[in-house]
């Protein structure tokens, strides 16, 4: 029985110190709304997201569509690079992917981000077979998740990752049958 999961990384948000709570931008609320757009093709059934703001903005346009509320999931929060904010980014981030083993200080390695986004992902799979589904979530974990079933996207592909950017993976039960990118064509103004 095929389930079908649309990963959604978040559209852009403004940025603010409060992870948790920092909301979409004016260009990220316009996105979302061609998310919304775009997946009412889809026929999705469930939404699901992470708990921060931005996920969740990104992807209530469908739940509200297709009349259910998200279901939030910790699990697909970004993955915590460090406790405290890296001073080089690149260089905190390049690590910890050169090294699926190391953390930083108060973050997650690869190891540990991706085995929680597995889980949940699989969590997903088993409450909703036969469905689809969409998973408002962040880039890092988004690929890492993906990274556990294709060693394909990595780094190099992270790197490149568009904001919001729309993944429709394909499963047969909890094997991965195909991963195809859906281009996101933002409205008019």
């Amino acid at each position: 029985m095929q389930t079908t999961i649309y990963f959604v990384r978040h559209a852009h948000s403004t940025y603010t110190p409060d992870e948790l709570g920092r909301p979409l931008s004016d260009q990220g609320l316009h996105d979302a709304a061609s998310v919304t757009d775009l997946l009412k093709r889809e026929a999705i059934n469930h939404v699901y997201s992470s708990p921060y703001k931005r996920a969740i903005q990104t992807v209530e346009g469908i739940a509200t569509y297709i009349k259910e509320e998200i279901t939030v999931i910790d699990n697909f929060k970004e993955r915590t690079l460090a406790g405290e904010p890296a001073e080089e980014f690149d260089l905190a981030i390049r690590k910890v992917w050169e090294d699926y083993d190391f953390s930083w200080d108060g973050g997650e390695s690869n190891w540990v981000a991706q085995k929680r986004g597995v889980e949940a992902t699989f969590h997903v799979l088993e409450s909703n077979r036969g469905k689809n589904v969409v998973i408002g979530t962040h880039g890092n974990i988004m690929v890492l998740i993906m990274n556990y079933f294709d060693d394909q996207y990595g780094f190099d592909f992270w790197q490149k990752l568009e904001m919001p950017a729309i993944y429709k993976l394909s499963f047969n039960n909890k094997e991965l049958s195909d991963i195809k990118k859906i281009v996101i064509n933002p409205r008019q103004s």
